[in-house]
């Protein structure tokens, strides 16, 4: 069953934010993921969305996949930049079953 890494996303440094997007690019991909949304400004139907907040969801093939991904040698690089370049909130997801 796929599964979804959804970030919401506040850029502090956009230099630093560009390099943290190719290094997670490459590792998430290394990993069978693949970008549904990338960097969206969310339309809010009900609430609020602040306009400085940016949406980013990941397809993996399932839940262990994305957690490999996560807490992989890969990524790590791009979590270390991200420390400084982007302030988050980072979900994981299940999708249904067809």
């Amino acid at each position: 069953m796929p599964a979804y890494v959804i970030s919401e996303v506040g850029v502090l440094d956009e230099e630093l934010a560009n390099t943290y997007r190719t290094l997670a690019e490459a590792s998430i991909r290394r990993y069978g993921g693949r970008y549904m949304v990338r960097g969206a400004v969310p339309e809010a139907l009900e609430g609020t969305w602040p306009s400085s907040q940016r949406v980013v969801v990941v397809e993996f093939p399932d839940s262990d996949r994305a957690k490999e991904w996560y807490a992989s040698s890969e990524y790590a690089d791009a979590l270390e930049v991200r420390k400084t370049a982007l302030e988050r909130r980072l979900l994981l997801v299940e999708g249904v079953s067809e």
